[in-house]
């Protein structure tokens, strides 16, 4: 229980939605089984919703873990689209080498091994879509990086921006996530007033922020 949303209201929403393929779901079982936290349904399904909306053709995820999103977002966007995504655990890029491998889209998909704080300020690539899904208390500064090679018109998504609830009330919140609740809630206040962003927080999944870059005119 995320405490975003009424557990029914999550219930229902997840029984709609259509089935995902065989390596997808077996994916999720091994997540749930080895308590490897990935996007959950309907946060999968947004990400496809924006995605067939924007049409980008490059993609940057701070936070692999299995490849589960990874692959999410692949099947959601045409063969031109490539994705870049960072992830700092040996095993998590393995096992997420492994995924992808037996997929139709492990040529569009490439992993970066290290710390996303180290690697960010090395890319030199734009990209139309960013997602983002790693440490939590690091979100504001993953974000001033990213907006840097983000284009025109383009969206950042970030996930569990809530956090379980703790985010919007204190009454949550357990002591030793604070320093990542505090700095949560500053993050979602920075992407609120950002001259040339627009962004919104939906509570769905563990929460999460879409920000949209308007157009240079606008800057």
């Amino acid at each position: 229980m995320n405490y975003i949303n009424e557990e029914y209201i999550e219930e229902y929403i997840r029984s709609i939605l259509p089935e995902n393929n065989f390596y997808l779901k077996a994916m999720e079982q091994y997540a749930e089984e080895n308590h490897i936290p990935i996007i959950q349904p309907e946060v999968a399904q947004l990400l496809k919703v924006l995605l067939k909306m924007k049409n980008p053709r490059s993609i940057l995820e701070v936070g692999t873990a299995i490849g589960y999103s990874a692959l999410i977002m692949a099947e959601a966007t045409s063969p031109q689209c490539n994705i870049t995504t960072i992830e700092r655990r040996q095993d998590m890029i393995q096992l997420a080498e492994n995924n992808i491998s037996n997929t139709e889209y492990k040529n569009r998909i490439k992993i970066l091994q290290g710390e996303a704080e180290e690697i960010l300020p090395t890319l030199e690539s734009k990209f139309d879509f960013i997602f983002l899904d790693a440490a939590k208390g690091q979100y504001l500064e993953f974000f001033k990086y990213c907006i840097s090679f983000l284009q025109p018109e383009g969206i950042i998504v970030s996930d569990n921006v809530l956090y379980k609830g703790m985010v919007a009330t204190d009454k949550l919140v357990v002591r030793r996530k604070k320093t990542i609740v505090k700095r949560l809630r500053q993050f979602l206040h920075h992407i609120n007033h950002i001259d040339g962003y627009i962004s919104c927080v939906i509570p769905i999944g563990d929460g999460v922020a879409i920000t949209h870059r308007e157009d240079d005119i606008f800057e």
